[in-house]
């Protein structure tokens, strides 16, 4: 049996970054996301966003990737959005997404700023924040 203990800090947004996910939505959104992950086996630590985007902190399991992880979390979610009609037209993510992983000693910390993505973003805006992001693990567009 593998030992596997990876923590990934992903950030995923809504398609154009269009700010739909008002509070009541993100709310119902974010418990949908938590209890298919549970379904799914996923160990969802924590979850939070804003209007436009999600912040998640999970355990990656040995027998899944990066990819096939987004997947089982943006698209199902996607699609239990638009079978709910909360919003107006089709909902979607961007194709995009931020994965990087987290020092054991770093949890606490990255759990408080998920946590925290209210209060975070009356300063800065997501764009700010993902560029921040970018620079900060030196990761490129796409790559």
């Amino acid at each position: 049996m593998p030992y596997v203990r990876i923590w990934l800090h992903l950030v995923w947004s809504t398609k154009e970054r269009e700010r739909v996910l008002q509070k009541e939505v993100r709310q119902k959104l974010f418990h949908h996301i938590r209890e298919n992950a549970k379904a799914k086996g996923i160990d969802l630590d924590c979850i939070g966003g804003y209007v436009d985007h999600v912040h998640a902190l999970v355990l990656l399991k040995s027998d899944v990737t990066v990819a096939k992880l987004l997947q089982l979390l943006k698209g199902e979610s996607s699609h239990w959005m638009n079978e709910q009609k909360f919003l107006r037209g089709k909902f979607e993510w961007q194709d995009e997404y931020f994965a990087v992983s987290v020092n054991e000693s770093g949890v606490d910390q990255v759990r408080a700023y998920i946590l925290s993505q209210e209060e975070h973003h009356r300063k800065k805006s997501f764009a700010e924040e993902y560029q921040d992001f970018l620079s900060e693990y030196r990761l490129s567009e796409g790559g």
